[in-house]
């Protein structure tokens, strides 16, 4: 089948309507895990085992779009840890919103609203956040995924050791409270669970994977407590693995797949700053059945592979 873009550039609509292509798996929506297409590079299936054994965090290095955050993914579903929460660390992010979040304004005003014998209830009020959640008393560790930790401010690695090292933190609104026992929501979800006198404390400590782009160093502190893994640079053959995982036998035995691999192997061996990511949209796009003509295909793949520097 020759090059049929769907855009043309003529501002004029077509006599038929234009049917858009299916997307590729992992750009589908409502999202879906890609945990079963993962393909765990060596040395991971060892470093995960190490974390889980010991309870420690798991910090996981590498490039965009190498598999850091779909390790949990994979490690929730096999050992049937419940829905990953997720921490998505910004230069923002502090160690209080993580564990819990109060809406004090919130709370006022409806004290306002319901005048002197209103409710003073204060749970409504509050929420766990993903780490606070991931520390409740539960019968199976949770899952937590602390996401792009070196994009987060330089006191945050630090101000974490206390937490992770016990295992529990207080929430002083609920200390300073009259009743003994709140019910609190947690993150994501709307179960409630009791929290007694403003102390969390966990029965089974979370399964928590950190992952680093490499973009910073860590403190000593923070990395003794971590079981730390770096990706490994791909190879052609454990890429073609990653294509046919993600987009079936056939593409990954493809001519386009071959050269794609290949040049994308060159590059990063070059220290070009590309994701595994960018390498399968170019195969589904080339390899498939209305993939360009000669004519574009060079254009094609310089717009998908290009340095994540230069973006």
């Amino acid at each position: 089948m020759t090059w049929q873009p769907f855009y043309t550039g003529t501002g004029e609509a077509p006599e038929r309507r234009v049917e858009l292509s299916a997307p590729p798996p992992w750009r589908e929506f409502p999202r879906r895990s890609l945990h079963q297409q993962f393909v765990p590079p060596q040395g991971l299936v060892e470093a995960v085992n190490a974390a889980l054994v010991l309870r420690r965090p798991l910090l996981v290095t590498g490039p965009a779009g190498s598999g850091k955050s779909t390790v949990i993914e994979q490690v929730a579903a096999e050992l049937d840890l419940g829905t990953v929460l997720r921490w998505h660390i910004t230069s923002r992010s502090g160690l209080t919103d993580a564990l819990y979040r109060y809406d004090a304004l919130g709370r006022i005003h409806a004290q306002r609203l319901e005048g002197p014998g209103g409710s003073d209830d204060i749970g409504p009020f509050l929420r766990m956040g993903p780490l606070g959640t991931a520390l409740l008393p539960s019968d199976r560790p949770r899952a937590l995924l602390v996401d792009e930790i070196d994009k987060s401010d330089l006191d945050l690695p630090s101000d974490l050791l206390d937490v992770l090292e016990r295992g529990e933190f207080e929430i002083p609104e609920l200390a300073r409270y009259g009743r003994d026992v709140v019910a609190v929501r947690e993150w994501g979800g709307e179960d409630l669970h009791e929290v007694r006198r403003g102390r969390v404390q966990c029965t089974e400590f979370p399964f928590i994977v950190m992952t680093s782009n490499g973009e910073r160093d860590f403190p000593a502190a923070f990395l003794r407590r971590c079981i730390r893994f770096t990706m490994p640079m791909p190879t052609p053959e454990t890429l073609l693995r990653v294509v046919a995982a993600h987009l079936g036998a056939d593409a990954a035995r493809s001519e386009a797949a071959g050269e794609l691999v290949g040049a994308f192997v060159e590059r990063l061996t070059a220290g070009e700053g590309l994701a595994v990511d960018q390498l399968l949209n170019a195969v589904h796009l080339l390899a498939g059945s209305a993939a360009p003509d000669e004519e574009r295909r060079q254009a094609v793949v310089d717009l998908l592979l290009r340095e994540l520097s230069r973006v």
